[in-house]
């Protein structure tokens, strides 16, 4: 299991089971969101994560034009996870950097590689995309099959 929180420890969240997916995004919204040269998610099913304190969220765009919901400590406002409206909810992108152990995620992929900063070298091994990256050929078989269920029960609902 694993368990995380944000800066002053007034947050804590366990994620249920593994992520499915996770990736490092160098996009310039995820650069002037988080202050940083890019942002590492750990995508997992909004219904396995578990967390308790108290939390703001705060609306902001994104290139789709549905936005983004950040979640973040109602204390010290570190942003936790955030969930991209596109996807309905279905999916929680967890700040890996708010892990305990932040080196139980590594990325899977680097994506929007067309816009990182300039000084940032990417590590050959870990496939990277000019942009967004195909969930049903880039993800491991296991993590798209969880990806399609959690889209099916949002269609259900």
């Amino acid at each position: 299991m694993l368990e995380g929180g944000c800066g002053c420890g007034a947050l804590t969240y366990r994620m249920t089971s593994e992520p499915m997916f996770v990736h490092c995004c160098h996009c310039r919204e995820c650069q002037k969101q988080t202050g940083s040269a890019y942002v590492m998610n750990a995508f997992i099913e909004a219904d396995q994560i578990e967390y308790e304190g108290s939390t703001t969220e705060h609306l902001l765009p994104t290139p789709s034009g549905k936005g983004q919901i950040i979640t973040r400590c109602g204390e010290c406002g570190v942003a936790v996870f955030s969930n991209y409206l596109i996807r309905g909810g279905a999916l929680r992108w967890v700040r890996v950097g708010t892990l305990n152990d932040p080196s139980r995620c590594p990325p899977q992929a680097q994506i929007f590689v067309k816009s990182k900063q300039p000084w940032v070298p990417l590590n050959p091994e870990i496939p990277s995309f000019d942009e967004f990256y195909q969930f049903e050929s880039d993800w491991p078989e296991k993590s798209y099959l969880r990806l399609k269920k959690a889209f099916e029960k949002l269609a259900n609902k």
